[in-house]
C-alpha cells in the first residue's frame, strides 16, 4: 500500500500518534490560508509516492522536493514552484 505523507499524518493522528502539524493542498489558491493554520519555519512538500523526493529535480529543472522556508513569502514561493510540476 503506497501513502502520501498527509495521510500517514491523519492516521496517526486518528490514533494518537503525535507527529507536527501539517497541511495539504491542492493548489496555491489553498496555500495562503494553509499557512495561518501553521507556526514558521515552514517546510514545503511535494507529495509523490516515492523516496529521495529531497534530492529530486521538478521537470523544469527546481531543485528538491522538500524545502525549510523561514519567511510566509519564501513558502509561498516554493509552493508556487512545486505545484502543478512534476518531480
Amino acid at each position: 500500500m503506497n501513502i502520501h505523507e498527509y495521510q500517514a499524518k491523519a492516521l496517526f493522528e486518528q490514533f494518537g500518534v503525535p507527529c507536527p502539524r501539517g497541511v495539504a493542498v491542492k493548489d496555491l489558491s489553498e496555500f495562503d490560508a494553509a499557512l495561518d493554520a501553521i507556526k514558521p519555519p515552514y517546510v514545503v512538500k511535494s507529495q509523490i509516492h516515492a523516496g529521495g523526493r529531497g534530492k529530486g529535480t521538478f521537470t523544469d529543472g527546481f531543485q528538491g522536493g522538500v524545502k525549510l522556508a523561514r519567511t510566509r513569502e519564501e513558502a509561498i514561493e516554493y509552493a508556487r514552484r512545486m505545484l502543478g510540476n512534476t518531480l
